[in-house]
């Protein structure tokens, strides 16, 4: 790894530019998001917040701009090659296998980081780093005592905690968490960030979510997306002071929060 690479930034975008046909959702949004920093993206519905994690994610091929990973273009690169070279994204709809259990659900996401690859002869029963390590998840995600249950019959806190298990499982260094927390009573929500901010230590975090409460107790900075530009980013302290913001999106929110 070269000098520059290594003291890049974990996520650059530049001038990203996102269009469908004449319609223009993301205009030329730049974002510099550091390594280990957890960064929240908020915006009023139809900002353009999932059209670009889509662009970050590589489900979409930006109109123009850049991407850039650890200081590596990944603009216009498929999902899955994305994600091998080392970020991972949730979506906002939980996206487990159903009747897999937990702990296969968990397994299936840590054999590509694992350095296995599809075949006949090996059986995954009898690769005990890969059932030690998905063990060790099972424990961090607290849902050792859900290891056999298929994963659709857990509730939807747990499916949730499930799926940030398997996005992390991966190996990712860049975790994209798209409305962790959406849908969730109190408790859950409690034990759902508490989760978050447990397994993503030493990580980078980008994550879109609208309960003003968990972005302002999880980030370190926050961005302002509206009509698919970045008016703003700063501290939570920042953020909440910002009268644009304020008028923009977060309202009384600013005071409640």
């Amino acid at each position: 790894m070269t000098a520059s690479v290594a003291t890049a930034p974990a996520l650059e975008l530049r001038n990203l530019r996102k269009q469908f046909g004449r319609t223009s959702i993301i205009n030329g949004v730049d974002l510099t998001i550091k390594a280990g920093e957890r960064h929240a993206l908020i915006g009023p519905n139809g900002a353009g917040k999932s059209t670009l994690f889509n662009l970050i994610s590589g489900r979409f091929a930006p109109t123009s701009g850049d991407v850039l990973l650890h200081g590596k273009s990944i603009a216009g690169r498929p999902a899955y090659e994305i994600c091998r070279l080392g970020l991972s994204r949730s979506f906002q709809i939980t996206n487990v296998f159903p009747k897999l259990s937990v702990f296969e659900n968990l397994r299936c996401s840590l054999l590509w980081s694992s350095g296995h690859r599809y075949s006949f002869w090996e059986r995954l029963s009898s690769l005990t780093r890969l059932r030690e390590r998905t063990e060790a998840i099972l424990e961090e995600t607290q849902l050792t005592a859900r290891r056999d249950t298929p994963a659709g019959l857990l509730t939807y806190a747990e499916q949730r905690a499930l799926e940030i298990g398997m996005t992390i499982a991966g190996g990712a260094s860049v975790i994209l968490l798209d409305e962790p927390t959406a849908g969730m009573s109190h408790y859950e929500t409690e034990y759902v960030v508490e989760l978050i901010r447990r397994m993503t230590e030493g990580r980078t975090l980008l994550m879109v979510e609208h309960d003003m409460s968990v972005v302002f107790g999880l980030a370190d900075r926050i961005s302002v997306l509206v009509y698919g530009q970045v008016i703003a980013t700063d501290t939570p302290e920042a953020i909440r002071a910002n009268p644009a913001v304020q008028e923009a999106y977060l309202g009384t929110s600013a005071e409640a929060a």
